[in-house]
């Protein structure tokens, strides 16, 4: 791979609606360059940067993936990103590599969930994006009008660059605006020509939108468009170019890649209008001391590197993506991990072609890479001199909410089971794994049903754990809401040593207290050292419960009686008669079941409010508040029961058209009502009579 200077490099993230096309895209414009020799196909599985085995199972893609090409004396870096919102994070991951975005949309379809996070991600990274209005062949195509829910959605700064010569079946070219020339393709060869005379018009309005929206960028051009003067090609270019590198504008142009049109010329403006490394400018970090610090993109200062993604490769091991933002990385470096606090040895410096890597001897500022079998290092973290110690913000993923009990298939599995699940968390950062102490099950928690799939078959192809999912159980509890004193008696006599315990306990609630343990014999008819036995007792029966198997809560429990024998009675004997006791004044003293109940925070466009409530009401939902956002989002604070929260995240994704998030956390427990709960201690009843049996 040819050495490029910084200012002829373009990195650019591909993002957008599942569905919309990106990976062909990428596909076409790898192929056009002669990155790639062999077109592939997503539909067939063969596409260069669909390439893991589950991408290509079900034709799409799953995971973020870089590959470049070398257009005229530039360099442009793609990194491909999903569509669909359970993969999310890749796509946080690839804004964070990139200087510009380009965000696809379908030319038949509306602004879906996809493209709007696409949107809100580069205002939120501040980095430079163009549309790319993809598929305008096909039925019900119409790119003029997709133009137009654009603006409508993102506001007058989303500017046509292009008119579509046709629609749909008739599409065949298209018109720059810039320099008001028509490319038309017959087949394989395209024309030049003057504008048609039928879209005159047309190009007359939509370059208007053009050079309105572009002339912020410029005094001297905003001054003349308002005056009315004539605004030259070559002065509006520059104009175009200066406003999309600050983010004021973010033009709009067509293509097919099926017919091979736009193609080259989406090369062409990802060249000419998007920002280069140098172009986009310093980056933000902390130095050593924790102050501000501003980094230039200058390959002979001290080396930045940023991770902006860990995966698990079979064959080279863990590999780790990043970009150099300032200084030069070589192979065989040592460099210094400031996050852990760790030095790390670079091996070989590799280049990405989808799949493949290419050995290189470095990479400079500006340029993307991986290394492999780096031991510490993680997504989000930078790589320094150990002497010039800077970093850079950690990347913010959303935390996952749809959570899964996951077990091993078999015990061979389980051995495996442990460590996979380490390396999973590694390369997927929107993942948790926890063990729930209530119910003892382990639970992988995601950000929806689709990611949930591809990692069970990831953990067992990548690392051999094959393991099971089901609904995870509720961590329901249990507590007493009255007062009783209860005996129990233990006496076995075996021919020889016997055993003989003898307690009275008082049991009653001791709410928001815990489990409390005292004591008040007299006259010594309990020993002292028997005591420790009676609490345990006591314990044993508050972890196990006694109507559904939840543990009990909140209850005080009191020996004030009993008897012994001096020769028979010993501690054991005493935790049996206690547990005895227990287990019956707890069934004696009204028990109930209490369930976690959810403090959630549900964030929609107010579009959705009204079916946000209603679904809230039939989940036993109480609304607490609702607050405007901005942009048109409303967040509502509800308390929710956690056992109506189950499969949360893939309903409110599906009846907001995926536009709809929410967080929970555990804010109190409170009753089951008592026809939800008869059903939970039914359940655990059928469950004690399948494993007697």
């Amino acid at each position: 791979m040819k050495n490029v200077d910084a200012n002829r490099l373009r990195n650019v993230v591909l993002a957008g609606h599942a569905g919309c096309g990106k990976t062909t895209l990428a596909e076409h414009l790898l192929h056009s360059a002669g990155a790639i020799g062999r077109l592939g196909r997503v539909d067939d599985g063969t596409a260069s940067l669909d390439f893991e085995p589950e991408e290509q199972k079900r034709h799409l893609s799953l995971a973020l993936a870089v590959a470049s090409l070398d257009h005229g004396d530039h360099r442009v870096t793609i990194v491909d990103t999903p569509g669909y919102a359970d993969f999310v994070g890749e796509v946080i991951q690839g804004y964070a590599a990139a200087d510009a975005a380009l965000i696809a949309m379908d030319a038949s379809g509306a602004v879906e969930a996809g493209t709007e996070k696409a949107v809100q991600l580069g205002r939120e990274t501040g980095i430079a994006a163009l549309f790319v209005l993809t598929r305008c062949e096909r039925e019900n195509a119409d790119p003029g009008a997709a133009l137009d829910r654009l603006r409508e959605s993102f506001g007058q700064k989303i500017a046509p660059l292009q008119v579509a010569i046709g629609t749909a079946e008739s599409f065949r070219g298209y018109v720059d605006l810039v320099h008001r020339v028509a490319y038309t393709w017959q087949g394989d060869k395209v024309s030049q020509g003057p504008v048609p005379a039928e879209l005159a018009d047309e190009v007359s309005r939509r370059r208007e939108q053009l050079v309105e929206a572009a002339s912020e960028a410029s005094d001297e051009i905003m001054t003349k468009y308002l005056e009315g003067e004539e605004i030259t090609d070559a002065e509006l270019e520059g104009c175009v170019a200066e406003a999309v590198r600050r983010s004021l504008i973010a033009p709009v142009v067509v293509t097919s890649a099926a017919r091979g049109i736009g193609v080259t010329g989406l090369l062409d403006t990802i060249v000419a209008y998007l920002p280069s490394p140098v172009e986009r400018g310093p980056v933000a970090a902390l130095d050593g001391a924790g102050k501000a610090v501003e980094v230039a993109p200058d390959p002979s200062a001290p080396l930045l590197l940023h991770v902006f993604r860990t995966t698990a490769d079979p064959f080279v091991g863990r590999l780790t993506f990043f970009r150099v933002h300032a200084g030069t990385i070589r192979s065989h470096d040592h460099v210094w991990n400031p996050v852990r606090g760790e030095e790390e040895r670079i091996g070989q410096v590799l280049a990405l072609h989808g799949k493949d890597q290419e050995a290189v001897g470095e990479l400079k500022a500006g340029e993307i890479g991986a290394i492999a079998k780096l031991s510490a290092t993680l997504t989000g973290d930078t790589l320094t001199p150990r002497e010039r110690p800077v970093t850079m913000p950690p990347l913010q993923f959303p935390a996952p909410t749809l959570p899964v009990a996951i077990e091993p298939q078999t015990k061979a599995d389980m051995d495996k089971m442990g460590q996979a699940l380490g390396r999973l968390v590694e390369e997927e950062p929107t993942v948790r794994v926890e063990r729930q102490v209530e119910t003892g099950e382990q639970l992988l928690w995601a950000v929806g049903e689709n990611q949930i799939q591809v990692l069970v078959e990831r953990l067992k192809r990548k690392f051999g754990a094959a393991v099971l999912t089901h609904a995870p159980r509720i961590p329901y509890r249990e507590t007493i809401r009255g007062r009783t004193q209860v005996e129990g008696r233990h006496k076995k006599q075996t021919g020889g040593h016997g055993q003989f315990g003898h307690v009275w306990i008082e049991i009653e609630p001791n709410p928001g207290a815990g489990v409390e343990f005292n004591e008040k014999v007299v006259g010594g008819v309990v020993p002292k050292q028997f005591f420790p036995g009676v609490e345990k007792g006591v314990r044993d029966v508050a972890s196990r419960g006694v109507i559904a198997g939840y543990p009990v809560v909140d209850f005080k429990a009191t020996l004030y009686d009993g008897s012994f024998h001096p020769v028979d009675s010993d501690e054991l004997s005493f935790r049996l008669a206690a547990s005895m006791a227990t287990r019956k004044g707890l069934l004696d003293a009204s028990p109930v079941l209490l369930e976690p109940i959810m403090e959630v925070e549900i964030r929609v466009p107010e579009a959705y409010m009204g079916d946000v409530n209603r679904d809230l009401n039939t989940r036993r939902g109480r609304v607490l508040g609702m607050d405007s956002a901005g942009g048109g989002i409303q967040v509502v604070r509800a308390h929710v029961p956690q056992s109506e929260l189950a499969t949360y995240a893939t309903e409110l994704r599906a009846f907001t058209a995926g536009r709809g998030t929410f967080s929970a956390t555990l804010d109190h427990y409170e009753d089951v009502p008592a026809h939800i709960a008869q059903k939970v201690i039914d359940a655990h009843k059928k469950e004690e009579t399948a494993a007697a049996h």
